[in-house]
């Protein structure tokens, strides 16, 4: 037990998991030490377009690098590692402790995106005790989740124990037999919890949640009656649902196909580290899946949730390169769709109905229970536990607020537990929990490159391209502010009820309005160094706004504006320089012959923002404007 030798509190900050589900990030920090307890992402929603990850900010940990003294991992949910090797690019993390399925996924993750030499993997068995820093002892308590080797916490930290729950339900029938530690829980229920901080995803559900060996004689049913091809396609990280499955296959006959990354590497980890038990001869490729009679086939695949490269979402396309729906197939969705999923989902079934498959789908089938503990579960959870305070997790705020009043059924006092949100501060001590503060937060998103964070102003025009189009405009103009040639304009996703050419006409005459009313303006002042010298920034600003008010007057939208200029050649300009140089020199060039001046060097201009002089040849300045 660690002692409190200081009157410091210990500070809990949620960076994600908070008013939503998945990027489940929580920071524990006492004096000038911190943890981590996972690092998950989050999917994009329909709005966040090319964007493939979404990341928890990471601000609060940038600026505190060095207070980092490792992390801990519950399971292997991608909502819970999936994170790491985005954050391992930009800080270290000493060691990480995980279980050993976590593990062998997470070094894979790390291996594949060259941050593995930036922290130390360790795995950990169902009681072992890591200490991290002199202030934190970590003790693991097996639970029972979705995915095999998942794992509850108990923190010793210099204020109390911490029990944070990680994602369970209560399964007395697990199907690898590894049941829930009550008997720990208890344990430390009768030493005295300081706070418990718990799922709170199926707090509005009520009831226990179901075992996962519950959907076995479903999925036995279909598969039996099924008279062609089966396929199934699940979270490639449900390791119960894919070891039935597999079981399944063997008792019907079924030679098994596998599509998809994802599900083939935890198949294979899984089978390494002896979590799926099953034969070689079961598993066949999918050339020679292709060969064999319909009813000897079942094909595993990833994209339960509509996901747009998963395989189950290119197959309903006619996109997958090997496998092909046909007229007799059945397509199981063993899986229920996770909130802002539910119309990719749907628009998957449509596609493979019209393709001719036999779709199973739906929670009246029996086909999927949930991988959380529903309001029976947390409340058996609170029993055991007796915790003096009460942090409701991982979930929606309509969760959260369910799973207190679960709590205050309980008997924990409403005084002894708060509702927060992703970045808020709570700090514990012996005798008292209270919000304090907050630290930056919200998201950080990964283009699909996977290479690079797409800022707010790049979402933004994505946004703005995707609802109101673009219009490209290129305009060539000479030193006296004419324009060489009519503009060049493009109207790419725009809509309008106005006449195309029209718009087109009322840009034109934009451009020559603003050079013939304001050309002056753009004219610098006149020197013997630079005779002549062109705002061109300014003159790109003023064209550039007086289009943009005119598309919004008769568009009735804002599409984006991509404003191309081009200035005359060194050539062109020659001529005007020698009129101005004569114009401003006339003294001293009446006691020089013409044909001297006319050859003489004519310095090039000196840009006012950068105080260089330009180089007097072509140039473009090209912008995108709102």
């Amino acid at each position: 037990m660690i002692k409190n030798t200081t009157a410091s509190a210990l500070k809990v900050i949620p960076l994600g998991g908070l008013h939503e589900i998945g990027k489940n990030t929580c920071v524990f920090e006492y004096g000038d030490e911190i943890i981590l307890l996972d690092a998950g992402l989050a999917f994009p929603t329909d709005g966040m377009h090319g964007v493939n990850i979404v990341l928890p900010d990471m601000t609060y940990l940038r600026e505190n690098s060095h207070k980092i003294k490792g992390m801990i991992v519950t399971h292997g949910h991608e909502d819970h590692i999936g994170g790491i090797p985005y954050h391992l690019k930009e800080f270290e993390i000493p060691v990480i402790y995980g279980p050993r399925l976590a593990m062998a996924l997470l070094a894979g993750k790390l291996e594949e995106a060259g941050v593995s030499h930036r922290t130390e993997l360790r795995t950990v068995r169902p009681r072992d005790t890591v200490r991290i820093g002199k202030n934190f002892l970590v003790e693991y308590i097996r639970n029972t989740h979705s995915m095999a080797d998942s794992f509850t916490v108990a923190i010793h930290t210099p204020v109390g124990i911490i029990i944070h729950t990680g994602d369970f339900k209560i399964d007395h029938t697990p199907v690898d037999g590894e049941h829930f530690d009550l008997q720990k829980l208890a344990e430390y229920g009768e030493r005295g919890v300081l706070c418990l901080i718990s799922d709170s995803t199926n707090s509005e559900v009520p009831g226990f949640t179901a075992s996962e060996r519950s959907v076995a004689p479903n999925l036995d049913r279909i598969i039996a009656q099924a008279t062609g091809r089966v396929m199934i396609t699940t979270f490639a990280s449900s390791v119960h649902r894919l070891q039935i499955v597999l079981e399944l296959a063997k008792k019907n006959n079924r030679y098994v196909g596998v599509v998809g990354r994802s599900m083939l590497n935890v198949i294979a980890h899984c089978r390494n580290l002896g979590y799926i038990k099953c034969e070689d001869s079961l598993f066949k490729p999918l050339k020679e899946i292709r060969n064999l009679p319909d009813d000897k086939v079942l094909i595993l695949t990833t994209g339960s949730q509509g996901e747009p490269m998963a395989a189950m979402t290119r197959i309903a396309n006619g996109e997958h390169h090997e496998v092909k729906i046909r007229k007799g197939d059945t397509v199981i969705f063993s899986a229920n769709p996770i909130p802002g999923n539910t119309i990719a989902v749907v628009n998957t079934i449509d596609k493979l109905m019209m393709l001719g498959a036999n779709v199973v789908y739906g929670r009246d089938k029996g086909i999927h229970v949930s991988g959380h503990g529903c309001q029976e579960d947390q409340k058996l959870m609170i029993n055991m536990t007796r915790p003096k305070f009460f942090l409701p997790v991982h979930g929606e705020h309509r969760m959260l607020v369910q799973h207190s009043k679960t709590a205050q059924s309980m008997g924990i006092p409403a005084s002894n537990m708060v509702i927060i949100d992703n970045g808020d501060v709570v700090e514990l001590t012996e005798n008292s929990m209270r919000v304090s503060g907050k630290v930056p937060s919200g998201v950080e998103l990964v283009d699909s490159s996977r290479s690079g964070v797409v800022k707010a102003n790049v979402l933004k025009e994505r946004q703005q391209l995707a609802g109101d189009g673009a219009v490209t405009v290129a305009a060539a103009l000479n030193w006296e502010g004419k324009l060489v040639a009519k503009p060049e304009v493009h109207l790419k996703g725009v809509v309008t009820s106005a006449d195309r050419a029209e718009t087109i006409g009322l840009i034109n005459q934009t451009i020559e309005t603003v050079l013939s009313d304001r050309w002056s303006e753009f004219v610098l002042p006149a020197t013997a160094e630079s005779p002549v010298n062109v705002d061109w920034v300014g003159v790109q600003t003023q064209i550039e706004k007086a289009i943009g008010r005119v598309l919004r007057r008769q568009l009735q939208s804002n599409p984006m504006l991509v404003f191309l200029m081009q200035i005359p050649e060194e050539a062109v300009r020659s001529e005007f320089v020698q009129r101005a140089q004569l114009s401003i020199e006339a003294p001293k060039l009446a006691s020089s012959s013409p044909s001297s001046a006319a050859s003489s060097p004519v310095p090039a201009p000196v840009n006012k923002v950068t105080g260089r002089r330009r180089p007097r040849t072509a140039a473009k300045v090209a912008s995108v404007a709102s």
